[in-house]
């Protein structure tokens, strides 16, 4: 195991701690500009997410309606109510992202894909870097706020749904992820850098509370203070 994985999963709570739990529960408060271009506004204001530890699924509720829920898979999103009856559902939904652009509408469908896999992403990183297909390697030292951070560059595999096949996240000296740079291939290849603060341990997981995205420049810095992508504050954190 690379050492800096090592350092980083051990951080977060440890591997054999991570494989007692099957799921992650958490209350949202999710904002930013994204959700205003892609004509879903509101959706994701206040909502509830569950994640899977052991397989790529994630869904949130209440969407939509007060009964309603959303269901994700890399290669399946689907909008159910309170029988759970199917009401709309999308296979293979990625390359229904081909040609578009910032201000490209998305549909509810489209909207349960990217938000699942982000935060499927979110909740299981960094634990997921030691599932089989993923490469980790170290890169030179980034120097930021006065302080220096540790890169890890990631190869995700390419069956795993997420922002991009590479990725890259800087640690803290405790070994904590505090920030996360990726470019969005679904939102144009859109360049981002994303912040994580506010961490909390719950059942021995530590978990970054406040997330801000904001749009990365050619010299790896951010764009600060605006635009603000998306905004993630997360609560009532439970594993099970």
């Amino acid at each position: 195991m690379n050492d800096l994985v090592k350092k980083v999963v051990n951080a977060h709570g440890g591997l054999d701690n991570w494989k007692k739990f099957k799921n992650v529960t958490a209350r949202l408060k999710i904002g930013g500009v994204t959700w205003a271009l892609k004509q879903v506004p509101g959706i994701m204001d206040n909502i509830n997410v569950t994640t899977s530890t052991r397989q790529q699924f994630a869904s949130f509720y209440p969407f939509i309606e007060k009964n309603w829920h959303n269901s994700f898979e890399p290669n399946r999103v689907a909008i159910i109510n309170e029988k759970e009856e199917v009401l709309d559902e999308l296979l293979n939904p990625r390359p229904t992202f081909s040609g578009y652009k910032t201000n490209t509408p998305w549909s509810k469908l489209q909207l349960t894909y990217f938000t699942g896999y982000a935060m499927w992403t979110y909740i299981n990183v960094p634990f997921c870097f030691l599932d089989p297909g993923y490469s980790c390697v170290e890169l030179e030292p980034w120097e930021e706020n006065n302080e220096t951070f540790r890169r890890l560059q990631v190869t995700f595999p390419k069956e795993v749904a997420t922002h991009g096949l590479v990725q890259t996240f800087y640690i803290d000296k405790e070994g904590l992820i505090r920030r996360h740079d990726y470019n969005v291939e679904i939102l144009n290849d859109a360049a981002s850098v994303h912040y994580l603060a506010d961490y909390v341990e719950v059942q021995g997981i530590k978990f970054a509370t406040k997330r801000n995205v904001y749009a990365r420049l050619e010299d790896n810095t951010p764009k600060l203070p605006e635009p603000l992508f998306i905004s993630i504050d997360i609560s009532d954190i439970k594993l099970d």
